[in-house]
């Protein structure tokens, strides 16, 4: 009787169990080792001031949605977000920050920051409550007063000297956002503390504000720029003047 032999394998082919290391191929990883993200000092301050924007504009859109909510008092809101955009603007002064950083929107793309709220805010670089006034008061509801008209007039001081020292500002050729916009930043400010009722031409405040807040440290106004600018700021002057009288 016959029986067959198994075959062997062919001492080429391979088995389902046998491997043999491409040792060619392999590379030495030291799992222990720490891994860089920067070479220098500089790199370093670099990354966490790149870290510190990520962190401030996650915190800005929290923020923005407790106001809306109502979840924290307004003036809370204020102080807080007030530090916060003082905190981004001082960051983004240095020149090696800013070119990293380029613009927002390109930040928020780049790092997948889905935060509109406080990209809204960064823009236009004022608190919510700096920006819409609210309802006047009701007929016949008289508001707390030092004088005649119903407004402080130590507020009016102030808000009056910072609407001169802007114009005043424009006149000497300051024309740089970082001249501008802490000038024009102190103006609304201080209308705002004189009242909340909106006047002729407070929107152009805002849109300036705007406009500043959305160029680069050292950049500066045209020649067109800054006789509109001039203006449109004295048109708010006089619309300020003629509900303080």
């Amino acid at each position: 009787m016959y029986t067959a032999q198994p075959t062997r394998p062919s001492p080429y082919a391979p088995t389902p169990y046998s491997y043999t290391p491409n040792t060619t191929l392999s590379a030495k990883i030291n799992l222990d080792e720490e891994v860089k993200l920067f070479d220098s000092a500089a790199e370093r301050d670099l990354i966490d001031s790149l870290a510190e924007i990520y962190s401030i504009i996650r915190t800005i859109d929290g923020l923005e949605k407790a106001y809306i909510k109502d979840a924290l008092p307004e003036n809370e809101y204020s102080d807080m977000c007030s530090k916060l955009l003082r905190q981004y603007r001082s960051i983004l002064n240095d020149e090696d920050v800013s070119r990293e950083f380029g613009d927002l929107d390109t930040f928020s793309k780049k790092w997948d920051i889905e935060c509109p709220r406080a990209r809204e805010r960064l823009k236009v670089g004022l608190t919510a409550d700096e920006v819409h006034t609210r309802p006047a008061a009701a007929p016949g509801q008289v508001p707390a007063a030092n004088n005649s008209s119903g407004f402080s007039g130590s507020l009016i001081l102030v808000a009056t000297e910072n609407f001169i020292t802007f114009l005043d500002a424009l006149r000497l050729n300051m024309v740089s956002k970082s001249a501008l916009h802490p000038l024009l930043s102190d103006v609304i400010q201080s209308v705002n503390k004189v009242t909340d009722q909106d006047f002729e031409h407070r929107g152009k405040i805002i849109q300036w504000l705007i406009t500043l807040n959305q160029m680069k440290t050292a950049e500066e106004l045209s020649d067109e720029q800054a006789h509109d600018l001039a203006f449109d700021m004295e048109q708010a002057y006089n619309g300020f003047k003629s509900i303080i009288r």
